[in-house]
């Protein structure tokens, strides 16, 4: 069995891990990290991970930017792995999970789901064919109270097609500045938040009198949910590195 350390375990995500992790015997969350503790569950819950003093596997994180050194130095002083699904990081971060992992396993991914790493290969094929002729776009909508833009998933996809291309486009995030004409060599982003949308991206392959769309659509967040649970999983017993849905699709 998995024990797991569940950090935002009273947030939006963290409620529906423990919902399912309620029914699967082979995890178990034997403590949560979250400022805020409502006493409703039967583990114990601690305000930082300076206070954890239980064991576990593996830490999975769907909390905010900020805990992530107290995250990282408990982690690494433990060995203990660590999935990391919380978005918004800057570019200093990232460069802090990228050291942890020389030291403990870390997987991370700014999206959960089999589906949106399916868009992703789907699109790096898309562009091995049409790149090179087609005008490329992403589209990301998510609810009014997600706070970073682009999404983290937008990022993802946006360099996975970068990496694809011969010669390494410009991302364009705010094209209503500028009056002039699209250049070829640009990847335009761009967000729409409202309501309750889950997640939605399309990548547009605009050509000649013709467009080729690939998308994915996000019904319910149980889809990120089981995603960090399996990487949870298949992360628990690895040495140190960086690890993405890649390792487990593959």
């Amino acid at each position: 069995m998995t024990k797991i350390i569940l950090s935002g375990c009273y947030g939006t995500m963290g409620r529906v891990i423990k919902e399912i992790c309620d029914k699967d015997k082979d995890v178990e969350i034997v403590g949560g990290v979250d400022a805020y503790d409502a006493k409703e569950y039967n583990f114990p819950v601690f305000s930082s991970f300076d206070e954890v003093d239980v064991a576990a596997d593996v830490i999975i994180d769907f909390s905010n930017p900020a805990l992530l050194d107290s995250l990282i130095a408990f982690a690494k002083s433990n060995s203990v792995p660590a999935v990391i699904a919380t978005t918004g990081y800057d570019d200093e971060q990232l460069n802090k999970i990228n050291n942890a992992s020389k030291e403990v396993a870390i997987f991370f991914t700014f999206n959960m789901s089999l589906g949106i790493n399916l868009l992703i290969e789907l699109s790096k094929q898309a562009t091995k064919v049409l790149g090179g002729n087609f005008d490329i776009e992403i589209v990301e909508k998510h609810h009014n109270q997600k706070i970073d833009a682009p999404s983290g998933t937008a990022i993802m996809i946006a360099n996975a097609i970068s990496d694809t291309l011969e010669e390494k486009p410009l991302y364009e995030y705010d094209r209503h500045s500028k009056r002039e004409k699209r250049p070829k060599n640009e990847i335009g982003i761009h967000s729409i938040r409202g309501g309750t949308i889950v997640g939605e991206h399309e990548v547009i392959f605009a050509g000649t009198d013709e467009i080729v769309s690939i998308k994915h659509q996000a019904m319910s967040k149980k889809i990120f949910a089981c995603g960090a649970i399996n990487a949870a999983k298949f992360l628990a017993d690895k040495g140190a590195g960086i690890y993405t849905m890649k390792d487990i699709i593959s």
